[in-house]
């Protein structure tokens, strides 16, 4: 007969597995604070030519390849699988319009590495190889050998960085952890990150392209630590006396939005908030007033900064790249508000918000001409 002691760790046990099994939340590797980032070569090498003066840059949230499937947990639908062909049937519209555009540099959120959702395709690879890109980086943040919940299984997701030109240092730079959610919780949460890293662009001394996925979900002040964290940094480059391009999800809405609140346009049937009673009172990832700063949140980037899309600019829908999908609306070519950007140490110009992409992704591409040193 076992003993109580023994019976009651077993108890605990039991109890600890039932509650994974049963978490909505993934199962995360420990990821160390900075580590490196692993690096790709394409499997076929085109010719990339010296650069003339400038770069072509964007920055694009690709979904994962998952277009405008209505998505479980982001656009209100049921969706957690594509099948590997409707995963490469959307890749291939993504990589026709990326050779379309003809960027330099690349900086992608959301990209998939053999996960069971998007079919156990590699996708930094898979973009090397149908581009004609050379080099890519890649940090994840959300690496589960298996998530129970929905049939998800195996999930590897994060940013990366792709470029003509090799890429000879990558850095995987954590971001901190949410203080919403209780202990467990944040245990198992994404470990958001920026990915930088250093490209041997012809001519150049010292470039570095830099590529960040910050909060969307946090209701404390956690996205002001993620833009804090991204503009130090740029500051730490830009003091060296570094060429950089830097940009990506922000989640966050420009200086002098029209709009801080996005709760009625985001919510799913049988929502309800801003009505007495509702808990919470908002949508997560839909109201931009969390904490008095958060409005202004990128105004030094800009004060600092060459931006694609200049202030003035940012806040008309011409420019705004976030597109959601919602059972009231079923609308996929409405655009909302801004959340993707491009910053950089050097002048910009013919910044480019790609709204005609919007069956390809729930986010615009936004691209820029970088003029080089």
């Amino acid at each position: 007969m076992k003993s109580k002691r023994s019976l009651i760790r077993t108890f605990h046990t039991l109890w600890f597995a039932g509650l994974i099994l049963l978490s909505c939340e993934p199962l995360v590797t420990d990821f160390r604070d900075i580590e490196d980032a692993i690096l790709y070569e394409a499997s076929s090498k085109t010719n990339a030519p010296d650069p003339s003066g400038s770069l072509l840059v964007m920055t694009w949230n690709v979904r994962f390849g998952a277009g405008r499937i209505p998505w479980f947990g982001d656009s209100c639908g049921d969706r957690v699988i594509m099948t590997k062909s409707e995963a490469i049937a959307h890749l291939e519209n993504v990589a026709n319009y990326i050779n379309s555009v003809q960027p330099d540099i690349l900086l992608l959120q959301e990209v998939d590495v053999e996960s069971k959702r998007s079919g156990y395709i590699d996708q930094v690879q898979w973009f090397l190889d149908n581009t004609y890109f050379n080099y890519g980086a890649y940090a994840s943040m959300w690496q589960a050998q298996f998530i129970p919940s929905d049939g998800l299984g195996r999930i590897d997701a994060g940013n990366s960085i792709l470029s003509r030109w090799k890429i000879t240092e990558a850095e995987r730079i954590q971001l901190p952890l949410r203080t919403d959610q209780d202990g467990l919780t944040q245990y198992f949460y994404l470990r958001r990150n920026i990915l930088k890293t250093k490209i041997a662009v012809p001519n150049q001394n010292d470039f570095y392209s830099v590529c960040a996925h910050t909060t969307a979900f946090a209701t404390d002040n956690t996205k002001q630590k993620h833009i804090q964290k991204f503009s130090q940094v740029l500051d730490n480059l830009n003091d060296s006396g570094a060429t950089f391009i830097a940009g990506g999800d922000l989640n966050s809405v420009p200086p002098g939005a029209i709009s801080i609140d996005y709760c009625m346009e985001d919510k799913c049937s049988g929502e309800s908030f801003h009505q007495a009673g509702d808990n919470p009172e908002h949508k997560e990832g839909s109201y931009f007033n969390n904490f008095i700063e958060e409005p202004l949140l990128l105004q030094s980037l800009y004060n600092e900064y060459y931006s694609a899309i200049e202030p003035e600019s940012a806040n008309s829908t011409d420019h705004f790249t976030h597109s959601p999908w919602n059972t009231e609306s079923n609308n996929t070519t409405y655009w909302d508000r801004k959340l993707d950007y491009l910053f950089s140490s050097n002048s910009l110009s013919e910044g480019m918000t790609h709204q005609g992409a919007n069956q390809l992704s729930d986010h615009a591409p936004v691209s820029a001409v970088l003029g080089l040193p």
